[in-house]
């Protein structure tokens, strides 16, 4: 009978040194912490590595460093033009500080998505639906550093924010597109208009350049019978500068005279 107590009382002796172990030596990985509380009083942060507590009296809270993402869910936010959107975002951050990250907010992943879902519709409301679709990497600098900023007393170092979707609704985008098409057509129009500004300049600088030299004059004019000439047409046009008109005029006064005087 005293055997099979001694057996049972080494038993647990046994049991209750593993346990003992088991809560005494924690081990760390390489991008974990642990913030140990003595007590109840914060005695410091330790990792990685082995690391040893004093079981029922200290315990530890791991935490982990690397980069964690954080999926924002979809926000309904109005636009500055009065414009309905519903637009989602993804944040990268990491914790830099175990010790505030646990002592001064509690349950900080969720404290960090709802702080991001309020900055993202405050953020956005302030611009209008083109600033969204057109400048989203300068609106992702601004929540990026609202919510680093906020986040800061919380140990908390907010990566990057990238703003994913921005669905609008199907009849703002055929209006958006109408839009658009109008503008390429002001676009093309003020182009052209510019080619025949730009033209016509030209030719007024070229017009002025002819008549400081009238052969230069017959030098082009002479040109364009060569272009003329080698035209698969039936029909020829010659165009007759003003001073050949002036001359062939001259030359039958000279001849209607010279019958008078005979």
């Amino acid at each position: 009978m005293q055997t099979w107590t001694d057996l049972a009382f080494l038993i647990a002796a046994i049991g209750f040194g593993l346990v003992f172990l088991g809560a005494a030596i924690k081990i760390l990985r390489e991008y974990e912490r642990g913030v140990v509380f003595t007590l109840g009083r914060f005695t410091g942060v330790k990792g990685p590595g082995l690391i040893i507590l004093i079981p029922f009296i200290q315990q530890m809270v791991r935490m982990d460093m690397r980069t964690l993402v954080l999926d924002v869910p979809t926000q309904d936010v109005i636009s500055r033009d009065n414009v309905s959107v519903r637009v989602n975002a993804v944040i990268y951050f990491r914790v830099i500080d175990p010790e505030r990250a646990i002592i001064q907010v509690e349950k900080f992943m969720e404290a960090t998505s709802e702080l991001a879902q309020t900055t993202l519709r405050s953020v956005l409301g302030k611009h209008e639906l083109d600033e969204m679709l057109s400048e989203r990497d300068k609106l992702n600098e601004d929540l990026q550093e609202i919510l680093d900023t906020q986040t800061d007393a919380w140990g908390i170092k907010v990566a990057n924010v990238e703003i994913k979707h921005v669905d609008i609704d199907e009849s703002m985008v055929r209006a958006i597109a109408r839009q658009a098409e109008a503008e390429r057509e002001r676009r093309a129009k003020v182009i052209n208009a510019e080619g025949e500004q730009q033209a016509a300049q030209k030719l007024f600088e070229a017009a002025e350049i002819l008549a400081q030299r009238p052969e230069a004059m017959q030098l082009r004019y002479l040109s364009t019978l060569n272009v003329i000439a080698n035209e698969r047409s039936s029909t020829i046009v010659f165009p007759f500068p003003m001073d050949l008109r002036d001359f062939l005029g001259t030359g039958a006064k000279v001849k209607s005279k010279a019958s008078t005087q005979g």
